[in-house]
């Protein structure tokens, strides 16, 4: 069955996206670098034959602000609470079959982790791509069996969301680790963009 990859994206918007990252370098920087981080992702997205979705914040950006993103992709808005409270939406209203979930801040992110993820996900039930901060950069459900607990009492934005969201699934779900890959935060992380990237927005 086809799979679905989900990207969460923010408009581009200074001050709103990137934040961290903004107080460091500014915000215009920092938005342009999202700009930047978010084409790449997209690009590497439609290399694959999995459906591609885009997960948008503010929710008038489903139909509008259409300059920021290919405007034939489909868009969900990602609604209310944090950010396990957006991806469980996610996953429940794709379409049947394998769900993967991605952000748009890991550069090193290229089509082959996707489709290292939705073969994992032929035999798995969960999937995750680890981040190099205790986060995790992917996660990828094939949806064969409930998670009810999934997202409950993780520590968003911390060294822990990784350990947290693997105690919210059952026990005896089979959970398979792609690349462990860097997402970027903080000025520190902007060495994983490549120098071409970065000198765009200096």
């Amino acid at each position: 069955m086809r799979g679905t990859l989900i990207i969460v994206l923010k408009a581009p918007v200074a001050g709103r996206v990137k934040t961290r990252l903004g107080a460091e370098i500014g915000y215009g920087r920092a938005a342009a670098m999202f700009r930047i981080l978010t084409k790449r992702t997209i690009a590497e997205a439609r290399k694959g034959g999995w459906r591609t979705v885009l997960a948008v914040d503010p929710p008038s950006a489903v139909h509008g602000a259409a300059r920021f993103w290919p405007p034939h992709l489909p868009r969900i808005a990602q609604g209310r609470g944090d950010l396990g409270a957006r991806m469980k939406r996610m996953f429940d209203v794709a379409p049947p079959g394998p769900v993967a979930i991605i952000g748009a801040d890991a550069p090193g992110f290229r089509a082959r982790h996707a489709c290292a993820a939705f073969d994992a996900l032929r035999g798995a039930d969960a999937v995750f791509g680890p981040a190099k901060d205790g986060g995790y950069w992917l996660i990828g459900l094939a949806r064969k069996r409930p998670a009810p607990e999934l997202f409950d009492g993780v520590r968003w934005s911390t060294k822990h969301a990784l350990k947290d969201t693997l105690k919210t699934l059952p026990q005896d779900f089979d959970v398979r680790m792609l690349e462990t890959l860097r997402d970027v935060d903080e000025a520190g992380d902007l060495s994983e963009i490549g120098p071409l990237s970065c000198s765009a927005v200096r």
